[in-house]
C-alpha cells in the first residue's frame, strides 16, 4: 500500500470519529499518531510527540489566550458588558430597529475584550434579548442579531482563532490582529446595515424604543469609558508597537482586574471561576494544537497535500480563482466541522498552495476566520445558534436560524468586498511593520 493510500485511508478515519463525536482534539491525536507509526515507525511518532507536546506547552504566544479570556470572563462579571450594551442603546435605541443594532454594536464591543465568539453570544443574549422581548421584536430578528453580533467575537481582535492560525501557518500574532480590525468594523456596519433594511421592509419586526434623554445618553456613554479605554489600551498598544500581543493581553487582564476591584465588583470566587475558565479553554486549544502538530507531519509523509495542490494548480485557474475555490471549501466544512478542526486540517494542505501563488497569508488568514465565522451561524451545526437557543429556550431552532439568514448573506457580501480589496485587511499590518 502507497504512502498516498495510507493518507487517504486517515483522512476517512478521521472523518469517521468526527462523526461519532469524538473530541476533535482526540481525533486528530489517533489518527496522526497511528499514521506517523506506519509510515515511520514507533520511535519517530514517540519522539515527534514529545518535542511538540513540551515547544507548544511552553510557546509564550499562547499566553494570550487565558489572559484574553479571562479579561472577557472578568468584564462580563463586573458589568461592562451591560454598560456597552447600555451605551448602544441610548444613541440608537428610539431607531427602528435600535436595539437590535445596538445588540450588534454591544457583541462588537465585547469581542474587543474577550475575544471569543461563544462568550459573546452568550453574555449579550443574556443582556439583550430580554429588552427587545419587552419591546416586542420579531424572535427571529432578535435572535438573530444576537448569533450574528457574537461571531465577531473570532475577527475583532484579539482572536483565538488568529493566534491558532498564527501558531498553526508561523505568522505574525500582531499583524493578524490589526489584519482584523477593519474587517472587523466593517462586518458591524454591514449587519447594521442589514437590520435597518429588514426593518424598513416590515417595521412590526423592530419597534423603536424609547427615546433617551440627553442625560441619560451622558450618562450611558461616561458607563463605557472604561471599556473604551481598555480596548484603546490594548490594540492601540499593539498598533503604536508599545506592547507585543502578549504584553497587551496582560495589561488588558490587569485593566479589567484592577477596575473590578476599583467598583467592588470583584469577588475572589468571581476571579476563580473566570480564571479556572481560562484555564480550561486554553487546555483546549492546546490540545488540538498538539494534534494538529502530529497529523500535519502525517499529511506531509502520505504526499497528499502536493497531490491535492498540483490537482488544483494543474486546472490553470487566476490566483482569484483558486481563493474562491478554497473559501468555498471552507464555508461547506463550516455546515459540518467546528471552526479549529477546519484549520487543522486544511492549512497543511492550503498554505502551501498560498505562498505558492504569492497569496498575502496575513490576507488569507483573515479571509480564513472569517468563513470560519460564517460557520458558526450555519446549519446544521451552527454552534452560536445553539447558544442562542440556550438563552431563548422559547424560540424554536428554525426560527433562529431563520433569523441568522440575512446576517449569513452579509457576511458573504463581506468576504467578497475583502477579497476584491486586499488593503482593507493589509493597511493596518503594513502600516505598523512595513
Amino acid at each position: 500500500m502507497s504512502d498516498y493510500q495510507i493518507g487517504l485511508i486517515g483522512i476517512g478515519a478521521l472523518l469517521v470519529l468526527l462523526l461519532l463525536r469524538i473530541p476533535v482534539a482526540f481525533a486528530m491525536f489517533i489518527v496522526g499518531f497511528a499514521g506517523i507509526v506506519i509510515l515511520s515507525g514507533t520511535p519517530a511518532a514517540m519522539s515527534l510527540l514529545a518535542s511538540e507536546s513540551f515547544t507548544l506547552a511552553s510557546s509564550p504566544e499562547l499566553v494570550v489566550i487565558p489572559l484574553f479570556i479571562l479579561m472577557g470572563n472578568i468584564a462580563s462579571a463586573t458589568g461592562l458588558s451591560r454598560q456597552l450594551y447600555n451605551a448602544a442603546y441610548a444613541m440608537v435605541g428610539s431607531l427602528r430597529g435600535g436595539l437590535a443594532s445596538a445588540t450588534v454594536v454591544g457583541c462588537g464591543g465585547f469581542a474587543a475584550l474577550s475575544g471569543s465568539s461563544v462568550a459573546s453570544a452568550l453574555t449579550m443574549g443574556k443582556v439583550a434579548l430580554s429588552e427587545m422581548d419587552q419591546f416586542n421584536y420579531d424572535p427571529k430578528l432578535s435572535t438573530g442579531a444576537v448569533a450574528a453580533g457574537g461571531t465577531l467575537g473570532i475577527l475583532i481582535p484579539p482572536s483565538t482563532g488568529f493566534v491558532v492560525y498564527a501558531i498553526l501557518t508561523e505568522q505574525s500574532i500582531g499583524r493578524l490582529f490589526l489584519g482584523g480590525i477593519l474587517p472587523g468594523l466593517l462586518l458591524l456596519l454591514l449587519f447594521i446595515i442589514t437590520i435597518s433594511l429588514v426593518c424598513w421592509r416590515n417595521p412590526a419586526l423592530g419597534p423603536a424604543g424609547p427615546q433617551s434623554s440627553t442625560s441619560q445618553r451622558m450618562k450611558a456613554l461616561l458607563g463605557a469609558v472604561p471599556v473604551v479605554g481598555i480596548v484603546v489600551l490594548t490594540i492601540g498598544g499593539i498598533y503604536t508597537g508599545l506592547f507585543s500581543p502578549v504584553e497587551a493581553s496582560a495589561v488588558g487582564a490587569g485593566s479589567v482586574i484592577i477596575y473590578g476591584l476599583v467598583v467592588r465588583k470583584l469577588s475572589f470566587s468571581i476571579l476563580w471561576k473566570s480564571a479556572t475558565d481560562a484555564v480550561s479553554t486554553t487546555a483546549t486549544v492546546i490540545l488540538i494544537l498538539i494534534a494538529a502538530h502530529m497529523i500535519s507531519p502525517f499529511m506531509a509523509l502520505s504526499h497528499i497535500p502536493d497531490a491535492i495542490g498540483e490537482f488544483v494548480l494543474g486546472f490553470g485557474l487566476p490566483v482569484a480563482g483558486v481563493l474562491l475555490l478554497m473559501l468555498l471549501v471552507y464555508l461547506v466544512l463550516g455546515c459540518f466541522l467546528e471552526g479549529f478542526a477546519m484549520m487543522v486540517l486544511t492549512l497543511p494542505i492550503f498554505f502551501p498552495i498560498v505562498l505558492e501563488l504569492g497569496i498575502d497569508p496575513i490576507w488569507f488568514g483573515v479571509l480564513v476566520v472569517l468563513t470560519l465565522e460564517m460557520g458558526l451561524i450555519s446549519p446544521p451545526v451552527g454552534l452560536n445558534v445553539f447558544i442562542v437557543k440556550s438563552v431563548a429556550p422559547k424560540v424554536p431552532i428554525g426560527q433562529i436560524f431563520q433569523g441568522v439568514l440575512p446576517f449569513w448573506v452579509a457576511m458573504i457580501v463581506c468576504l467578497l468586498i475583502l477579497v476584491a480589496f486586499p488593503q482593507i485587511v493589509l493597511i493596518l499590518p503594513n502600516t505598523m511593520f512595513g
